[in-house]
């Protein structure tokens, strides 16, 4: 597995990356960023749920002392992050916040040397630089005006920490034996419990349509960009560095700019 691991992390990128479609598509049924950030976890959390109840209930089974490794990957990485990139959007522009966020392998990296004593050579070094410089370049943020605040920059860095807290805490959760399926399913159950208080639940009824398109995009976003990717990342983690698992997941923006080059013109 150890030869095939950077493979999963390559696939869990290209799914995040292939996010926008289903995003897009749900915004024009008046959903709200944050209020998309919820349906996929709450989606992601059906379809896991009912996946391992049907193939094996042991995987339900954690210990209370590791609640906090849950804790870390539903609330502090997953709804901190999207509260974070969300609100410096609002604050700077699409392009600032994508930039800030993909400072995340910098900072798994830097992490890891001090927590779980990886090794920091030149190698890793330039492929660092390479991977910022790159999402640089793709966001297109050098050919546009910036629109920049101290709370946009400092939310947006929080963006690029919440983000990278699933590999340091999901890490955590690997070394105390858990299998990629459960810390999923935990995953997302507390992020579900941290999404609720946040969003407008009467107007995201309000939104909801009795149609196959809808319940298309709400599958798409919940199974692909999300279950399969969180998986399939996790699987990758398993066997690899926390940094090196953060850097190759940076394919995500590359993905996402080609996708809406060829699909959004």
């Amino acid at each position: 597995m150890k030869k095939t691991a950077p493979i999963f992390v390559l696939i869990a990128g290209c799914l995040w990356g292939s996010m926008g479609i289903f995003v897009r598509g749900l915004s024009l049924y008046g959903f709200t960023s944050l209020e998309i950030g919820a349906l996929r976890v709450f989606g992601a959390l059906l379809f896991l749920g009912t996946g391992i109840f049907l193939y094996n209930r042991k995987m339900f089974r954690i210990r209370l002392k590791d609640l906090w490794c849950f804790f870390g990957t539903g609330i502090v990485s997953i709804v901190f992050f999207n509260y974070c990139y969300f609100t410096t959007i609002q604050l700077t522009s699409l392009s600032v916040a994508a930039v800030l966020l993909y400072t995340a392998p910098v900072i798994v990296t830097t992490l890891s040397i001090f927590l779980f004593k990886e090794q920091f050579h030149a190698k890793k070094l330039l492929a660092l630089v390479m991977a910022f410089t790159g999402c640089v370049l793709v966001t297109g943020i050098l050919s546009e005006k910036l629109t920049l605040t101290t709370g946009g920059i400092l939310l947006g860095l929080g963006a690029g920490f919440g983000y990278a807290m699933y590999s340091i805490f999901g890490r955590y959760a690997i070394e105390r034996g858990y299998e990629s399926l459960t810390i999923s399913f935990y995953t997302f159950l507390f992020a579900c419990v941290g999404f609720f208080p946040m969003i407008d639940r009467k107007h995201l009824a309000e939104c909801f349509e009795p149609e196959w398109n809808l319940a298309g995009l709400l599958a798409g976003l919940g199974l692909l960009n999300t279950v399969i990717a969180y998986l399939t990342y996790t699987i990758g983690l398993t066997y690899m560095e926390a940094g090196r698992a953060s850097i190759l997941a940076s394919i995500e923006p590359v993905v996402a700019s080609v996708i809406g080059f060829f699909l959004y013109k």
